[in-house]
């Protein structure tokens, strides 16, 4: 069952979405060559404690970080350790969650560490680009088929792909409710939007195949191919007054 939002309850939200978004600007800050991730976890759970929050990941099914940190062939749901060292070159994934009053915010991005390829930075742009060209459509009465179309339409035109296996969903008093929200659709298909949503739209975009496994962590997802991969997320609301991106704060 979808939770509609009122006024109230996305007043909420936005001070939940706030925390999420400054908690990527401090992982954004801090990420350089040197650096674990376990130390750029331990700064967003900082950051989100100090601020009355709790991280929403940690302890979530047993997740044992504050922040979901995943590097190059990583897609998503990397466990952050004090034994991995972010590179020059590398792209990170750092997917934050924060819960305050009630409510949570879900929000990731993809930073470079220090100087990375061309090809690296054209897969960052285009997966942000994929989360603008889709929530364009997040409007009363369209379909949700409508967003993840034009998501997959953005990554396919840039030569990538988009994961299929995992994918954006509702946002609120739970982390993941319902309605799901797939990067890919059929325009006109699939659940219909309406005033009051609240959901996290999420592509992750593959520069090869979107296949995927799972690593033996029982967490880390990799592409299948090895090749590098990107993930934007914010969670927004769709209100009486128009969409809101309640999690980017950059």
């Amino acid at each position: 069952m979808i939770k509609l939002k009122n006024a109230a309850q996305i007043a909420l939200m936005k001070k939940a979405g706030r925390i999420t978004g400054e908690a990527l600007l401090v992982a954004r800050d801090n990420i350089k060559p040197g650096v674990t991730t376990k130390h750029i976890d331990d700064l967003i759970r900082h950051y989100i404690e100090k601020c009355g929050a709790r991280p929403s990941f940690l302890g979530y099914a047993g997740f044992p970080g504050s922040a979901c940190i995943s590097i190059n062939e990583q897609v998503i749901h990397g466990i952050p350790s004090a034994n991995v060292v972010l590179k020059e070159g590398d792209i990170v994934k750092v997917d934050v969650g924060a819960y305050i009053d009630g409510f949570h915010g879900d929000a990731a991005r993809t930073f470079a560490v220090g100087d990375i390829s061309p090809e690296a930075q054209k897969l960052i742009r285009v997966t942000e680009e994929c989360f603008w060209k889709g929530i364009e459509y997040f409007k009363a009465d369209n379909r949700l088929g409508d967003v993840g179309s034009a998501i997959e339409a953005h990554a396919k035109a840039s030569g990538y792909s988009v994961v299929k296996k995992y994918i954006g969903h509702g946002v609120g008093h739970d982390l993941h409710e319902s309605p799901d929200v797939p990067n890919y659709g059929i325009p006109g298909r699939g659940q219909r939007i309406c005033t009051g949503m609240t959901v996290a739209v999420e592509p992750m975009v593959c520069a090869g195949v979107g296949d995927v496994k799972e690593l033996e962590d029982g967490w880390t997802v990799i592409t299948a191919d090895k090749k590098l991969s990107a993930h934007y997320e914010n969670t927004i609301a769709l209100t009486d007054e128009g969409l809101i991106v309640m999690t980017k704060y950059d």
